[in-house]
């Protein structure tokens, strides 16, 4: 599998070739049909479900953010990289200050899990609010609009960043053959507390094994976690 970047509009478009190593898996990936079928009915229907049934937890929630913050943005949009290297804006509750890209870098050296991923304890740029939806990880709830949209898949590998995906090796890069989730295995596997090496394992994994009794077994231990997760930061 190789992967280049293209600038197409000022934005970067990465196109992603199967190589021999990955050919297999993305076969088996092209011929689960009947799985695909029944993961994107369930996508949808659990998407618009939630989308409705959550309203009055997302009006809340925007209500909590200007409150905190009155001249910041609600939603967060931010450009990942999905199925095959298709770039796509992720949407999030905003949880951080509204300069927090730009606080980035002052933070490099701080990081506290390996690999190509950030991630940060005590991180300064999370608002008070940001602290709460981050530990219950209702941040990620407007993702469900990518669902709908079909750029995100309800169970899938965490989507990555772009600075992020132009580190992977060859072996990282089959994270890319499938759809992004809103949740999969690494966060319920302990998330935070797991590093880079062990989140592509894992999600190679799901990739390898996945299924509708999986994907209904992971996002019921979502669930569970959206209570109060200790490994969320």
């Amino acid at each position: 599998m190789a992967i280049s970047k293209t600038s197409i509009n000022d934005e970067t478009h990465y196109n992603v070739t199967i190589g021999k190593s990955s050919e297999k898996l993305n076969e088996k990936i092209e011929n689960q049909k009947l799985y695909l079928f029944t993961k994107r009915a369930m996508d949808l229907v659990g998407s618009l479900l939630g989308l409705i049934l959550l309203s009055p937890v997302f009006l809340l929630i925007a209500l909590l953010i200007k409150l905190e913050d009155p001249k910041g943005k609600i939603i967060f949009r931010q450009i990942r990289v999905g199925k095959n290297g298709q770039t796509f804006y992720i949407y999030k509750f905003r949880s951080m200050v509204a300069n927090a890209e730009q606080l980035l870098n002052k933070l490099l050296d701080k990081n506290e899990t390996t690999g190509a991923m950030f991630k940060m304890r005590d991180d300064p740029r999370v608002t008070r609010i940001g602290h709460f939806l981050r530990k219950t990880s209702l941040d990620e709830l407007p993702q469900l609009i990518n669902v709908l949209k079909g750029e995100m898949s309800l169970v899938g590998p965490r989507p990555p960043l772009p600075r992020e995906v132009e580190k992977y090796s060859e072996y990282d890069q089959q994270r890319l053959l499938i759809k992004p989730g809103c949740t999969g295995l690494w966060q319920v596997s302990g998330r935070s507390n797991v590093g880079f090496h062990q989140m592509v394992e894992l999600d190679i994994n799901y990739i390898k094994h996945r299924n509708i009794k999986l994907d209904i077994k992971i996002m019921l231990k979502t669930c569970l976690m959206l209570l109060g997760s200790k490994d969320a930061y």
